[in-house]
């Protein structure tokens, strides 16, 4: 039993060996350099991402409120994944900073509840490793001290927490009412569609709906994501929203498929809302975080098209999707990462004449743009592909033509960017940038996995192999 206790809670031990080291190097000594801290903190994360593709092994703990297999191993890993470049990424931010190791404590702890979040086999197991997530999230997002907006982000991104976390622990408490159980095998077993029941179900929907940013629940997320440190912002967008899809998945199939019919119904509502809104205010975006944010919203649209096929392709698809978000999201908010901290530029009229001065940045930024907008070769066509694949399961073909609508849509907004770099004139264009090997690693890890994903298929066939049937 104590082996296999630290074997299936190894990715949660390992960040917590990780947060526990930092706290005594930031006890311990006064004399490091940023640098240094920052080259250590890097090792730490690659080692762990590493480390959790081997001695794995399915089981669960505590009665079953914890659980871990090979695709829950993955999902985890995939994370791991995205926080070792969103470090990379913040080295030219962090390496003047104050409070680098607090920074990553907080992260490691926020990044830990997640994967309590993705591992919970019980909805009070699942309701701790959330606010254990969302709160560390809150003082992130204020890490920026001297900055209004980051502290403005911070209030709007606890009291939105607040108000969502409240409508589902309310949802789990009538759902425990109405059932006498929390644990995920037995409540699916109990679920017989009661008036009070779907109440209960709503409320759980409307909380999960918060935390990835579907319309209309998406309010919070473009003044969070403009006022938050680029890094937080990273974060928020790919690796936050990523853990709350992954759970989001597991629990509508495995908890829920008793309301099947109530929530493939809530889910068409909210994707066609969800990617026609989330579009139409990217177009109207100057300032590429909220531009991205909305971007991001858009994305959400194309995940629920992708969840409402209810399949094991369903799950593949989304899960695979994440996997090349991540790297094309990233590598868009790694060219805006330095360019932030090196001129303090984020607006998309900054980026005018950019491919003069910094090609290498522009080709870049271009790539992650093209992938977001599910313009083949890239690896983000193919996604956008699996997922409508998925939802056309249901032979629901007016919400494959609406999201093939959107994804046109999506065109514009992202080619205007592109345009700024490449075409507009700009007679103070961003002069050229210094890019340290750390940023360097990042956007070289981004630009091929957007390149590479679309093409290897075994990746999407060994996801699909580790998902389970609805």
């Amino acid at each position: 039993m104590g082996i296999d206790f630290f074997i299936l809670m190894k990715s949660e031990l390992l960040l917590a060996v990780i947060i526990f080291i930092l706290l005594f190097i930031k006890v311990g000594s006064k004399e490091w350099k940023n640098e240094q801290m920052l080259n250590i903190v890097n090792v730490l994360l690659l080692v762990n991402f590493i480390a959790g593709f081997f001695g794995n092994k399915d089981g669960m703990l505590f009665n079953d409120m914890f659980k871990t297999n090979q695709l829950i191993v993955l999902e985890k890993c995939i994370l791991n994944l995205g926080t070792f470049i969103i470090s990379l990424q913040a080295y030219t931010w962090l390496k003047n900073h104050k409070h680098v190791l607090e920074f990553y404590m907080l992260l490691l702890a926020s990044l830990m509840g997640m994967f309590y979040m993705i591992s919970s086999g019980n909805l009070l197991m699942f309701y701790l490793g959330l606010e254990l997530s969302t709160i560390p999230l809150a003082a992130l997002a204020n890490f920026d001290l001297e900055k209004r907006k980051s502290s403005e982000a911070a209030f709007k991104l606890i009291m939105s927490s607040a108000f969502s976390s409240g409508l589902l622990l309310f949802g789990i408490s009538m759902m425990y009412g109405t059932t006498g159980t929390l644990n995920f095998t037995e409540l699916s077993q109990h679920l017989d569609g009661s008036a009070l029941q779907l109440f209960a179900f709503i409320l759980l929907f409307t909380g999960f709906a918060f935390k990835i940013s579907v319309v209309p629940f998406h309010l919070w997320t473009a003044d969070v994501y403009e006022g938050s440190p680029v890094a937080i912002t990273s974060f928020l967008s790919v690796i936050s929203k990523g853990a709350f899809i992954f759970a989001f998945i597991s629990v509508l199939y495995n908890v829920f498929k008793p309301l099947a019919d109530t929530w493939y119904n809530m889910l068409f509502l909210l994707s066609v809302l969800t990617m026609v809104i989330g579009n139409l205010f990217a177009i109207r975006q100057n300032n590429l975080k909220r531009f991205l944010a909305f971007s991001s919203i858009a994305q959400v649209g194309f995940i629920l098209v992708g969840i409402s096929g209810s399949s094991q392709a369903g799950t593949a698809s989304v899960i695979y999707f994440i996997l090349i978000y991540i790297f094309s999201n990233l590598g868009a908010f790694g060219v805006i990462a330095l360019v932030s901290a090196l001129t303090v530029k984020e607006g998309i009229e900054d980026y005018k004449g950019f491919y003069k001065t910094n090609p290498l940045l522009t080709w870049v930024l271009t790539i992650a743009l093209f992938s977001l907008a599910g313009i083949p070769p890239t690896a983000g066509f193919f996604g956008k592909f699996f997922l409508i694949m998925a939802g056309a399961a249901k032979g629901n073909y007016t919400l494959i033509i609406i999201a093939a609508l959107n994804m046109i849509v999506s065109l514009y907004y992202y080619l205007r960017v592109v345009k700024a770099m490449f075409m507009d004139k700009n007679e103070q264009p961003i002069e050229k940038l210094v890019i340290n090997n750390y940023s360097k690693l990042a956007l070289f890890i981004c630009v091929s996995g957007i390149v590479l994903t679309g093409f290897v298929s075994w990746v999407y066939d060994y996801i699909y192999s580790l998902s389970t049937g609805f």
